[in-house]
């Protein structure tokens, strides 16, 4: 009998530690809050001052970012200008060698058109190595194929570089 008056007391102990505790904690936080709604000068023209840097940065970043993003659809668009340009070096190089393998006749216009369009591209690499007879008398010219390469590694080296100028960080 006497452990559960002692049980009991624990327990009204506990309970009154707790109600004091919470009027406490209660006063504490309303006067917390009341300290944080008295307008404070100084802490006014701090405020400002942050809000007012914080909104010169934003700004800041977003004329940064928007040079940036121009600066990259510039390098975009030049990328594209050189894909067309090289893809037409290869269209009328590759139209060089199917001409050259059937042994087309270098007296048709055609062929003369091609051949003329195509020498600024092609004389670089003339002679480099000879061009191989096939069975049937078809000319394999292995020079266009070596300027065909060229032609694919510089493409990929300017493409690089635009890529290269279009997304490059400024700073560090």
């Amino acid at each position: 009998m006497e452990e559960v008056k002692v049980a009991e007391d624990a327990a009204r102990q506990a309970a009154q530690h707790e109600a004091v505790m919470s009027r406490v904690e209660s006063n504490v936080n309303a006067e917390i809050a009341g300290q944080a709604s008295v307008p404070n000068s100084g802490g006014q023209a701090r405020i400002a001052e942050v809000a007012d840097h914080i909104r010169d940065r934003a700004v800041a970043d977003t004329v940064k970012g928007e040079r940036q993003l121009g600066q990259a659809r510039r390098a975009a668009r030049g990328s594209q200008f050189i894909d067309y340009g090289f893809c037409l070096i290869y269209a009328l190089l590759s139209i060089r060698f199917v001409l050259a393998f059937i042994a087309a006749k270098s007296s048709n216009g055609f062929v003369r058109f091609i051949d003329a369009v195509t020498n600024p591209f092609y004389a670089p690499f003339r002679g480099i190595v000879p061009s191989q007879a096939v069975d049937g008398g078809f000319l394999l010219v292995v020079p266009i194929v070596i300027a065909m390469v060229a032609y694919l590694v510089l493409h990929m080296a300017i493409n690089a570089l635009l890529r290269m100028v279009g997304s490059r960080k400024t700073e560090v």
